[in-house]
């Protein structure tokens, strides 16, 4: 107090706000090789973030002040999203649990993904409805739905929806809608 009135300072905004324990920090973003420009993953509002590198290892996010939709603000998720990144336990490859099983293990990308196109193609095959008790058509398949989330944006909801509907599913829903 003594010494915010001695530098005329009395809201303590100014050097009398440091203290030794402070005065020799530096900030996170100091050293940063590059700063790349992204977009929030979290939910479909697409706040903008500043990414700090060094040595091609992300050290901070921060909100992107140039930003129309956020201005340089973030929720608490997207403020923590550097964890995201660098968590140890981050997972990179792809987890399976087989059908009663109770552990996961590992599958390559191109195996989960024929797996997915061959579960799809059977289901859509089992399930199809060309038409009605009465013969009018019905061209659909009520043995496969789609849930998306909020960090899905409209291009990929889009595409989502033009997928689906080609396929005869009739069950294409978005939880930031319910």
């Amino acid at each position: 107090m003594l010494r915010q009135l001695g530098a005329r300072d009395p809201l303590g905004l100014g050097l009398t706000a440091r203290s030794e324990a402070t005065a020799g920090r530096e900030a996170r973003i100091l050293g940063a090789e590059r700063v790349a420009r992204s977009v929030c993953p979290y939910c479909a509002v697409g706040c903008g973030q500043l990414v700090y590198v060094r040595n091609e290892r992300v050290i901070q996010i921060e909100g992107d002040p140039d930003s129309p939709i956020s201005r340089g603000r973030l929720c608490p998720k997207g403020a923590a999203s550097e964890q995201l990144v660098n968590s140890p336990l981050r997972e990179y490859r792809v987890k399976y649990r087989r059908p009663y099983g109770t552990e996961w293990e590992d599958l390559s990308l191109d195996q989960a993904m024929d797996m997915i196109a061959e579960r799809v193609i059977e289901t859509r095959r089992r399930t199809w409805e060309e038409e009605d008790a009465e013969g009018r058509p019905l061209r659909r398949t009520m043995g496969i739905a789609s849930l998306g989330g909020a960090t899905l944006d409209d291009e990929e909801n889009y595409l989502i929806k033009k997928l689906f509907t080609g396929l005869g599913v009739v069950q294409v829903e978005n939880q930031a809608r319910i």
